[in-house]
């Protein structure tokens, strides 16, 4: 079945162009490898006895896999998590590093099963020690709101708290947290920390997160997914102490209070009929505090115009980005898009807030372009990639960086794409110093 569905993939799809050379050499940082955008980060520098950037991906046949790039020598080291998990890219795992020589691994099924675990190996034979398993879903928290599920990860390990947090749509369908104490050896429960009241278990904000690893935690959502919300809003807060907390400051309430509703919360993007619905995309935050925000508006399913949002301390400094074009999937013929809100998608420089790397249709094919913010707010803008023969979606630029890491970008480049579960795709990096 697999082998035939691909069979029309490939017949159904027109490249456009010969590759020349881009603007950045590139190479593969995995010849087979795909990732969505909510679980994350899908790659961080880490440092310690084995140096780089550590990500990771899934399989065409559902293996879950990391790599280990040695950016001064471009060495690459691989190890499968778990062979044969699901063929879905939402299971891509994603990553965190507590001290040096000690990061951990998650990733989840779509939709049911188990939190997976991977620890590093403290001995360096291998990234990572075998793959364990949690549960973090608990009868207690499910009574309250009940729809079992799990999907998504998101770790963070704050230093000033020494603790270690990881988010994810889990219990209710809705956003979930869980935390540990002792660097991931054994967690909390599941706490459900942003619904709808009346609780609707068809409703699920999406959610992206940003920490730089000290004592906060930022945190941008929607009140839900574009295709099943007639208009749906962008929202703000941060996760600070114990409590959750509005861009101004202001306390929306405790962590023993929680869950909060969506509109608790700061208002970053309203929608309205002509602008149209949206999703988020990425969010990041410098040593002085600016918060920045990206996000995407539908005013039409072929229009993702990309918009990048700054708070400057009393109100959100929305500038837009460029007109994207239309979603990334190649609809196969005669079928209507299954995800049309599947924009190329955009990602900050955590350590440069005015330069972001972002993904559009030029000519037809999706390429990956920097922009940078000027004075006036304008954007002056340089290709990454052009003249390409494969679409090019889904940049990333790694976190946890520090001094004297190598910046480097990362991005999907997709041979075949139709939908999350039949994709053909490899992960690529450029240096941009």
């Amino acid at each position: 079945m697999r082998a035939s569905l691909f069979s029309v993939i490939f017949l159904s799809i027109t490249f456009f162009g010969l590759s020349q050379k881009p603007s950045h050499q590139f190479d593969n940082f995995s010849e087979d490898g795909a990732w969505c955008w909510f679980s994350d980060p899908r790659a961080i520098y880490v440092h310690g006895d084995q140096p780089g950037i550590l990500s990771g991906w899934v399989k065409t046949d559902g293996t879950i896999e990391s790599g280990l790039l040695n950016t001064s020598e471009s060495v690459l080291q691989y190890q499968s998590l778990y062979n044969r998990l699901e063929e879905d890219d939402h299971d891509n795992p994603v990553f965190v590093e507590l001290l040096a020589n000690n990061f951990i691994s998650f990733f989840t099924k779509h939709g049911d099963g188990d939190l997976y675990i991977a620890r590093s190996n403290p001995t360096n034979a291998s990234i990572f020690l075998p793959t364990d398993t949690i549960n973090p879903i608990t009868g207690t928290e499910l009574e309250k709101y009940p729809r079992n599920t799990l999907t998504y990860a998101n770790p963070f390990y704050l230093g000033g708290e020494k603790r270690l947090y990881c988010f994810g749509r889990w219990t209710g369908f809705k956003p979930n947290m869980i935390w540990s104490d002792d660097e991931g050896k054994t967690f909390s429960d599941a706490k459900v920390f942003i619904t709808n009241t009346p609780f609707d278990p068809g409703n699920r904000p999406y959610v992206k997160y940003y920490s730089d690893g000290k004592d906060r935690i930022h945190i941008t959502f929607t009140d839900g997914h574009p295709r099943n919300e007639d208009l749906n809003a962008v929202y703000y807060a941060y996760y600070e102490k114990g409590a959750f907390w509005k861009a101004d400051g202001s306390k929306i309430c405790n962590l023993d209070e929680a869950p909060f509703e969506p509109k608790d919360a700061t208002l970053v993007y309203e929608p309205t009929e002509q602008t149209g619905r949206s999703w988020i995309y990425d969010i990041a935050s410098n040593a002085a505090g600016d918060v920045v925000n990206l996000y995407t508006r539908y005013p039409s399913e072929e229009e993702h115009i990309y918009h990048y949002a700054k708070f400057d301390g009393e109100k959100w400094i929305d500038i837009e980005i460029t007109n994207a074009g239309k979603w990334f999937p190649r609809t196969l013929a005669e079928a209507t898009e299954k995800e049309p809100h599947y924009s190329g998608g955009l990602t900050i420089n955590p350590q440069n807030l005015h330069e972001i790397f972002v993904s559009e249709e030029v000519e037809s094919v999706f390429e990956i372009i920097q922009y940078r913010l000027q004075e006036g707010n304008m954007w002056s803008k340089q290709p990454i990639t052009k003249n390409s023969r494969r679409d090019n979606v889904r940049p990333f630029f790694p976190r946890n960086m520090r001094p004297g890491d190598r910046p480097t970008l990362l991005w999907m480049e997709n041979e075949i794409y139709v939908h999350y579960t039949a994709y053909k795709s490899n992960i690529k990096y450029a240096y941009l110093d």
